[in-house]
């Protein structure tokens, strides 16, 4: 027997956050084994939910970049090969692509920054996230907290995710965070999708 969290309804919908080229191996600021999450949510955006996409779409000035005074090196510059979707994903299959980053003096790292990512999941009547991408302690932390606050009940897709730990313990404590929040975590195979 399921437990209610792991059936999931076509109401639901599922977030890809920022699956994209600069953020994977060989890109501008890389995530160690960041294209690990692929196949995995590849086999996510087979399944009939709702299926959502972030992306960092940001101004060649933008105030993250280390030449504005930011902690990183220029990433996901807009209509750049580095801010497109990681090849293999298979982005044909998303419903709503959403950018954010894209005001050069504002630093976003939650999806929700974008207001038409709440308005595409309120109009379909969404109330369930599973959240997968990169990375963890940054953009799938503060999008999933955010969710949180919007009262959705949030799912983390543990083998979806993958983080950068420019400190020690930097991804620990992002999902020590979001458990407190209620944000849980779980694996693919749990719910059928291993």
């Amino acid at each position: 027997m399921q437990d209610k969290w792991q059936v999931i309804p076509a109401t639901d919908a599922l977030i890809v956050v920022d699956v994209q080229r600069d953020f994977c191996p060989g890109g501008a600021l890389p995530v160690p084994r960041g294209d690990e999450v692929v196949p995995v949510l590849n086999r996510w955006l087979r399944s009939p939910l709702l299926k959502v996409a972030t992306r960092d779409w940001h101004p060649p000035n933008h105030c993250s970049f280390v030449a504005q005074g930011g902690p990183w090196p220029p990433h996901c510059v807009q209509d750049t090969p580095g801010a497109q979707f990681h090849p293999a994903l298979d982005a044909a299959r998303l419903d709503v692509v959403v950018s954010k980053g894209t005001d050069p003096g504002r630093e976003d790292y939650s999806g929700f920054a974008a207001a038409e990512l709440l308005l595409a999941l309120r109009e379909r009547r969404v109330s369930r996230l599973w959240v997968g991408g990169l990375a963890t302690e940054y953009c799938v932390r503060a999008t999933a907290l955010d969710a949180s606050k919007y009262g959705f009940a949030v799912f983390v897709i543990a083998d979806a995710v993958r983080g950068i730990e420019v400190h020690p313990g930097d991804i620990a404590n992002a999902r020590r965070e979001m458990e407190a929040a209620g944000i849980r975590f779980v694996e693919s195979a749990d719910v059928g999708l291993g």
